[in-house]
């Protein structure tokens, strides 16, 4: 079960972490997980640059120690990277000790502070730690490009009818999901462009400022 427009509660159970980021223009914060993929991270790449969209993609550290070349392209492109943790973990499945050393291991690697916890899964003490030196990033819609129940459409239409500006939203650079995230991604990017949105990556100093 997941929520595809996080719940308002969320925020303030971990309000250390940023859900969404407070705009004055209809900006919309497109992020991808789990890549870099060196085939689907360059067609995520291309499209945003055909909507001359800003990204933040956050990476596995093992994918971007083998694909160092993909992070390197999307920062020259001008997309922002953050930390998925260096093999995937789910942080209330693992012991506080062995998932901050991960996530330090996949920093080194990545050299970003800015951190997503893979599926969303975390505890509050491995987020109190983790606050200290990072920069917590949530997201406030998750169309599910990842669920094999829906189609294509049904992802495209969640993500369009849940955002609103300053949303952060979650799409998959996973090959597993490709041809359901491309279609969603083109058809959200075309509509939003198509009202006037503007699409920005996630920077540390954005996210400093919305204290």
């Amino acid at each position: 079960m997941y929520f595809v427009k996080t719940p308002i509660s969320a925020r303030w159970i971990y309000p250390s972490c940023i859900w969404k980021i407070k705009v004055k223009s209809p900006t919309i914060f497109l992020t991808f997980d789990d890549g870099p993929d060196p085939d689907l991270t360059y067609e995520v790449l291309a499209l945003l640059d055909r909507f001359k969209a800003k990204a933040t993609f956050f990476c596995v550290g093992e994918n971007a120690a083998k694909h160092p070349e993909v992070i390197e392209e999307s920062k020259r492109r001008g997309h922002n990277i953050g930390n998925h943790s260096m093999n995937h973990l789910k942080g209330k499945d693992t012991e506080t000790g062995d998932y901050i050393a991960n996530m330090k291991k996949s920093k080194s690697v990545l050299q970003t502070n800015l951190l997503r916890p893979p599926y969303g899964s975390i505890t509050k003490k491995q987020i109190n730690l983790l606050a200290k030196e990072n920069r917590i990033i949530m997201w406030s819609v998750l169309p599910g490009d990842f669920d094999k129940t829906v189609t294509q459409e049904t992802v495209l239409q969640r993500a369009i009818k849940n955002t609103n500006p300053g949303d952060i939203i979650v799409f998959h650079d996973n090959i597993k999901f490709r041809e359901k995230m491309l279609f969603a991604l083109e058809g959200f990017l075309s509509h939003f462009s198509s009202k006037g949105y503007n699409f920005a990556a996630l920077t540390e100093d954005l996210i400093n400022r919305q204290k």
